[in-house]
């Protein structure tokens, strides 16, 4: 998705497209940085055991 709204802006130069862009973007790396939270608290877990 993240490539087909970056393809319409540049052809397009919509705002529109760039703002979604974006967003999918930032909410594509909050994800990953969530993931990475849940697996070093499994870790911690772990070494208390």
């Amino acid at each position: 998705m993240r490539d087909f709204t970056w393809h319409v802006f540049t052809q397009t130069g919509d705002i529109e497209a760039y703002l979604l862009y974006k967003e999918v973007h930032n909410l594509g790396a909050s994800e990953l940085g969530a993931n990475a939270g849940d697996e070093s608290e499994e870790g911690n877990v772990a070494d208390e055991e």
